[in-house]
């Protein structure tokens, strides 16, 4: 898929063209992000702009197509002042072609002009983040991103896979030899791709950890392994299972024997 990225704040403009280049303008074509929220729906003249109905919240009267290029099959979109909730994945579709055609494209919103400056050798770049599962049950997960080393001091963000800006504890912060280590707690309670952002625009230094978080079934703090849970039940279910083999053999056994006696008392 294609990816595109804007800085937050400025308008982008999502391509979407037919290869044929035939018109479109009585035909449907539906953008989506994540595959459920309704960006824009165009259907042989009536869409969202128009008094269509079902658009999602998040982009009403932010996106607009271009009516003069539908003759030409651009189903392109623009949507204005972009949020850092707009990073996504977005689907262009045209499910009444034969055959339906599909197209995929990335937005990656970021702040301003920062960008990951670890390359460049500036003094006190905030290294990428460190992610840790603190804790967690089958409803949620306790997450912690640390940054150590950094000058100046860097903010840090949890992000969820949308880009929206995730609730946190408040960060725990400390200062040595001029530097800065900062910790970051935050709970989720979704199975979902997280992200730990450190900002610093002093140096338009920006720097991200991703780590996927399914929170259902057990959940295993860093440090832990599943092996120790396995070997106890794969214990369990042996001793079990001996049990089962001793008391089958006495009960042969006794048999047996009593089958010995009773051809002895024949004999």
């Amino acid at each position: 898929s294609k990816v595109i990225n804007v800085n937050q704040g400025s308008d982008v403009t999502l391509p979407c063209s037919l290869s044929t280049k035939e018109d479109i303008e009585l035909k449907l074509f539906d953008w989506k992000k994540d595959g459920q929220k309704d960006v824009f729906l165009y259907d042989e003249g009536k869409h969202y702009n128009n008094g269509r109905e079902g658009q999602d919240e998040q982009f009403k009267g932010r996106v607009s197509h271009f009516q003069d290029k539908l003759k030409h099959g651009d189903a392109s979109i623009k949507i204005i002042n972009t949020k850092l909730a707009d990073s996504g994945d977005y689907t262009c579709a045209f499910p009444r072609l034969q055959p339906s055609q599909i197209f995929h494209i990335r937005l990656v919103v970021v702040v301003g002009d920062l960008k990951d400056r670890s390359g460049e050798n500036i003094p006190g770049a905030a290294p990428e983040p460190y992610i840790r599962i603190l804790d967690g049950t089958n409803n949620w997960v306790l997450l912690q991103c640390k940054v150590q080393g950094a000058f100046p001091q860097p903010k840090l963000q949890w992000q969820d896979s949308a880009g929206n800006i995730l609730p946190a504890e408040e960060p725990q912060v400390s200062e040595r030899g001029g530097s800065y280590d900062i910790i970051l707690k935050t709970n989720v309670t979704k199975t979902d791709l997280y992200r730990c952002v450190a900002t610093q625009e002093d140096i338009n230094h920006q720097i991200y950890a991703e780590t996927y978080v399914p929170v259902s079934g057990p959940i295993l703090k860093d440090g832990e392994s599943g092996s120790s849970t396995g070997w106890m039940v794969v214990a369990a279910v042996l001793a079990v299972l001996l049990v089962v083999v001793v008391v089958v053999f006495i009960l042969a056994w006794r048999y047996s024997r009593r089958r010995s006696t009773q051809n002895s008392q024949r004999g």
